[in-house]
């Protein structure tokens, strides 16, 4: 048995950090509830080919909440819901949504 391998794999930073404990910027601006509209808004658009991933503190604190998108290294700041539905609209379109990219 093989583990197909994603197309797109988000990884949205929720401040855990070495003990389990969220704390951070990322956290409080409500990153968790954002991984749930992304995974909401990728069931919606049949976008199967897509993992979301809940993770440690990325280290951009600043731009927070962040979210990296991998394999394609873009890196994603100040995210919100409209800013999700604008990543995903230019993944469709097969371009980048460049004004919520970080590097």
């Amino acid at each position: 048995m093989s583990i197909k391998k994603p197309k797109y794999h988000f990884f949205v930073c929720c401040s855990f950090r070495a003990n389990g404990e969220p704390q951070g910027i990322c956290h409080k601006k409500g990153a968790v509830s954002l991984v749930q509209y992304l995974e909401s808004e990728l069931a919606d658009r049949g976008m199967t080919d897509a993992v979301v991933s809940a993770t440690g503190c990325l280290k951009m604190c600043d731009q927070g909440p962040v979210m990296l998108l991998y394999p394609q290294a873009q890196w994603y700041g100040n995210i919100n819901e409209e800013a999700i539905d604008e990543i995903l609209d230019a993944l469709e379109e097969g371009t980048v949504a460049e004004k919520h990219l970080l590097i």
